[in-house]
């Protein structure tokens, strides 16, 4: 089905709940083709150096159409204003909060999540990022009833993208945004007249997809080459992996698998200068650095970092921890 195609239901009366730039083009799909009534929100926070207060993507865009935006500390105590909006359905797509029962059985089409994974694989709240990072070579969308438990609830449609070698968390993400705008309002006329289908998770099959914590930014140079390629690539462009050279933090936004064997040198070792970027042995051969950012400047081309150093072979053999 075409979206083109899709009969417009101005009448049916939808709370929206999504935060960040993911849920965007989700909810610009419903604005433009169902009655969103309100959107729910996280609270606006401090970001940047100076703490300068943000609202969330999702916020701006709901203002910009003149939307009822609620933005509740904690939903599972703040529910009633939601209720009182008599919403037919709740669609959610990275909200970040927990739905309580109470809005979970009162719209008569039910709450209906987006997802960003095939499930039951990479439950959780970072599917994106752990896709590319633990080496999968296929994800999706899911379109889900939601109930009381972090996306287990029964699936009704789900659309796979295969993940290329050279996607990122960030071309990953625009990806399945996009697939999941498409994918709901393919699916929302189905749940709405009835005839949609679903089927229970299978639970031993699932998996976990936790958020991205400090550690895992953290390149450890043991791994395999095809392990920190990946780790690379599954957190770029947010927050971004890292080393430490020299007493400095060196975030890598970007890298390449050599073919070179370095069996003489330890792991972490600075292997070579090379046009491309920086090398440094690990437990199966070399990486290379092609793009990074070192401590207190921007992001830049690996080799400029390189062309900085007045004696540029002295970082060979310089340990990267």
């Amino acid at each position: 089905m075409n979206i083109e195609d899709i009969n417009v239901d101005k009448e049916l009366r939808i709370v929206f709940m999504g935060t960040p730039d993911f849920a965007v083009p989700v909810l610009q799909g419903l604005i433009d083709n169902y009655n969103v009534k309100a959107v729910v929100t996280q609270p606006d926070k401090p970001v940047g150096r100076h703490g300068e207060i943000s609202m969330s993507p999702v916020k701006k865009l709901a203002l910009d159409n003149t939307i009822l935006v609620l933005q509740p500390n904690s939903l599972k105590d703040e529910w009633q204003d939601v209720m009182s909006l008599h919403p037919d359905m709740i669609v959610t797509c990275a909200y970040g909060q927990l739905v309580p029962r109470e809005l979970l059985v009162y719209p008569k089409y039910g709450c209906i999540n987006v997802h960003a994974s095939l499930l039951p694989k990479l439950r959780g709240g970072a599917p994106i990022h752990r896709a590319i990072i633990e080496g999968y070579r296929e994800t999706g969308v899911t379109i889900m009833h939601m109930n009381a438990g972090l996306d287990t609830g029964d699936i009704i449609t789900q659309k796979p993208i295969l993940i290329d070698d050279l996607d990122t968390a960030s071309t990953l993400h625009d990806k399945l945004s996009i697939l999941g705008r498409d994918l709901l309002l393919e699916t929302l006329p189905s749940i709405i007249d009835g005839t949609a289908l679903s089927i229970p998770q299978d639970d031993s099959i699932s998996t976990y997809a936790s958020n991205i914590k400090p550690e895992d930014e953290k390149i450890d140079f043991s791994k395999t080459k095809r392990q920190i390629y990946n780790q690379v690539r599954g957190l770029n462009s947010w927050p971004g992996a890292y080393f430490n050279l020299m007493g400095k933090r060196i975030k890598v936004y970007e890298c390449l698998m050599s073919d070179n064997n370095l069996s003489n040198l330890i792991d972490g070792q600075i292997s070579g200068l090379y046009k491309e970027g920086l090398g440094i042995k690990v437990s199966n051969g070399e990486i290379i650095l092609t793009k990074i950012k070192p401590e207190g400047k921007g992001i830049m081309k690996a080799i400029d970092f390189i062309n900085g150093f007045q004696n540029k072979q002295d970082l060979v053999g310089k340990i990267c921890e």
